[in-house]
């Protein structure tokens, strides 16, 4: 295996959590987000715009981020990510107004992107074919046990304090994933591979943008993105409102829904030693259909929520294999351009996902059927735009 020497366990969960603390920075204060409305006297809709600011700017500090690692390397880059996350962390907590955090969390979201983007990066930069395509589930592992304990942790932080403490708690986490970088990783892409150019960093996105094929993995992850983050703008309102379960009992839930991610994951570190990944990409698109026709046929119906509990877990499966094969596939034909791609695939799974999060706040939060209504399009989408670009191409 190519550079195998150079990972190790240690690396591969520091990798692992880099590409997630992004992310984090939505789901530790998910259970927090009716509390953070009231007591900032805002609507739903402005609330759940703090997570669209940061998903946008988790997309867009990608376009950044990606070319300039291509031309200068990876670990500054992801360095300098890590400390604006950190020090935006800080100043959330003490503000008042919801428009500043709004603007705030967008700047933190450009920093958490440097987590996600180079992690994809340096995977790439020492892996290739199946064996990037284990390792992505490997990281994804890793990165999809935080969904499952940040609302838990978040709960416990909202028992003790408010939804401040928990932006303390993430410049708490961004101290010292700098500290573990800056002690861990080493650079992982020599001076000889990089681009000698700036502009040309840039200009290979231009080319990627005209691939037919890897626009296809990007738009047809990006829309899976958006039927996730469906599922965690939309969450808390209705387990919380809706449903009427506890703060505590939501993080539980949310726990278990998350635990799909891990084992999605590790079904396609499994299938990918038997079928090819296009394949599995494919049935998992089909399944993410299938989960979201469960969840509104639940919703207008039955309107159990151990059936939608039941729908969101196989939901979670469906999208960790989208993402997991998609970003593989993306990423694997893309060796001196590897930046570039992961800021492509990072941009539109991003952005895609933001416009779900208040789309799923102007339907209201009175029942289900906004956020699964929401789901079930976006899988639809999601398979479409794979269906017609990849038509002829499944046995390449």
């Amino acid at each position: 295996m190519k550079n195998e020497r150079k990972f190790s366990w240690g690396l591969a969960i520091l990798l692992g959590t880099l590409s997630a603390f992004g992310p984090l920075s939505m789901d530790l204060y998910l259970p927090a987000l009716p509390t953070m409305q009231a007591g900032l006297h805002t609507s739903a809709t402005m609330a759940q715009l703090t997570i669209t600011a940061s998903v946008v700017g988790l997309g867009l500090g990608q376009v950044i981020i990606g070319p300039l690692s291509d031309r200068f390397g990876r670990r500054w880059p992801l360095l300098l990510g890590v400390l604006l996350f950190t020090i935006c962390s800080a100043l959330i907590a003490v503000q008042q107004n919801i428009a500043i955090i709004i603007a705030i969390r967008f700047l933190q979201g450009i920093g958490g992107s440097a987590g996600q983007v180079l992690s994809r990066s340096i995977a790439r930069d020492l892996y290739s074919g199946k064996q990037l395509t284990r390792f992505m589930a490997l990281l994804m592992a890793i990165n999809g046990i935080f969904p499952i304990i940040s609302p838990s942790i978040g709960s416990l932080i909202l028992m003790a304090t408010n939804w401040r403490g928990i932006f303390i708690v993430l410049t708490v986490i961004g101290a010292l994933l700098i500290l573990f970088s800056l002690l861990m990783l080493r650079e992982s892409l020599p001076e000889t591979r990089r681009s000698t150019q700036l502009w040309g960093a840039f200009r290979d996105m231009a080319f990627l943008m005209g691939d037919r094929e890897f626009m296809t993995y990007v738009l047809a992850q990006g829309f899976a993105y958006s039927a996730l983050f469906s599922y965690i703008s939309g969450s808390s309102f209705v387990y919380e409102r809706y449903y009427g379960v506890p703060v505590l009992v939501f993080s539980i839930l949310y726990a278990v829904n998350g635990l799909g991610i891990v084992l999605g994951t590790n079904l396609v570190g499994r299938l990918s030693r038997r079928l090819s990944t296009k394949r599995i990409m494919h049935a998992s698109l089909m399944g993410g259909v299938g989960a979201g026709l469960l969840l509104l046929a639940n919703a207008l119906t039955l309107d159990s929520l151990i059936v939608m509990i039941i729908g969101l877990v196989l939901m979670q499966i469906c999208f960790a294999g989208v993402n997991t094969t998609a970003t593989s596939l993306g990423m694997n034909g893309e060796a001196e351009r590897a930046g570039g791609a992961s800021a492509m695939l990072g941009l539109g799974s991003n952005v895609l996902g933001g416009v779900a999060s208040p789309l799923v706040g102007m339907f209201g939060a009175q029942n289900a059927v906004p956020m699964v209504g929401m789901i079930l399009a976006s899988n639809i989408l999601a398979l479409g735009t794979y269906a017609i670009g990849m038509h002829g191409r499944m046995d390449d």
